[in-house]
């Protein structure tokens, strides 16, 4: 299938390894791109913001965040939106089933998930599918009173400081109006989200710095001493997954 006809999905899943776990199943079908996994319902609807999505994959119960609200709030809220995405429940009781129908829920898969049940429910979403918007082409940034244009595909990193948002490239840093969450929905896979402050493109990571404090990874054009790079502190929760992203596809390494 074309990139351009996979169905474009956000996760919203409190728990760590469930959340991957699904996005593995989903982009592993070939049918859809995970352009977003989340964990609360103020991060899925930043996400929402950013970029158009066709599906939403809503786990019913976020105890793990602490917010008593539920999955189900996300879908009353957007309930009826004529440019509304297709929802699939994705939770551990079917005891939601018949107020998600209700709600205009699209399908339903129980925990654990298994590979198949993801393949049928993508392939189910497919057949219903409308037309989907343009793609966007740019990301538009601020130089004080200035509007800078940036080529999304030459993009080193976002980096959230200060209750702002910044876009780092060739060009230099800049502010940028949208949240991380809304900036991982529009970029899908090829961002990496290192740290809960620091979104980087893997396709500009150079380095990957190991010591006891913990990680850091530079992502720029080149690792000299006067290039251009930037250092992204790397959460201890996401080393490994990101070492492992890195070295997919990768050779030149000896593994155990």
């Amino acid at each position: 299938m074309s990139e351009a006809s996979l169905l474009r999905a956000l996760v919203l899943e409190d728990e760590w390894p469930t959340r991957n776990y699904l996005v593995k199943l989903i982009e592993g079908t070939g049918l859809a791109e995970v352009i977003g996994a989340v964990a609360t319902l103020d991060e899925a609807r930043e996400a929402l913001a950013g970029s158009p999505v066709d599906v939403i994959f809503v786990d019913v119960q976020l105890a793990a965040t602490g917010d008593s609200r539920t999955g189900l709030d996300l879908i009353r809220s957007m309930a009826g939106e004529p440019l509304a995405p297709m929802f699939v429940l994705a939770t551990a009781s079917p005891e939601y089933s018949l107020e998600a129908f209700d709600l205009g829920v699209v399908d339903y898969i129980l925990k654990p998930f298994t590979e198949e049940r993801v393949d049928q429910c993508l392939r189910r979403l497919l057949e219903r599918r409308g037309p989907r918007p343009h793609a966007v082409r740019r990301v538009v940034a601020r130089r004080k009173k200035s509007l800078v244009f940036l080529d999304p595909e030459k993009i080193w990193a976002f980096e959230a400081a200060d209750r702002l948002t910044f876009v780092h490239s060739p060009e230099g840093r800049f502010d940028i109006d949208l949240s991380l969450a809304a900036i991982e929905a529009s970029f899908g896979r090829a961002l990496f989200r290192v740290h809960r402050n620091w979104l980087v493109n893997l396709a500009y990571v150079k380095e990957l710095e190991r010591d006891i404090g913990g990680a850091t990874v530079t992502v720029g054009s080149d690792l000299g001493p006067e290039g251009r790079s930037v250092h992204a502190p790397v959460s201890q929760d996401r080393a490994k997954a990101l070492r492992e992203v890195l070295l997919e596809n990768a050779t030149g390494l000896r593994r155990s």
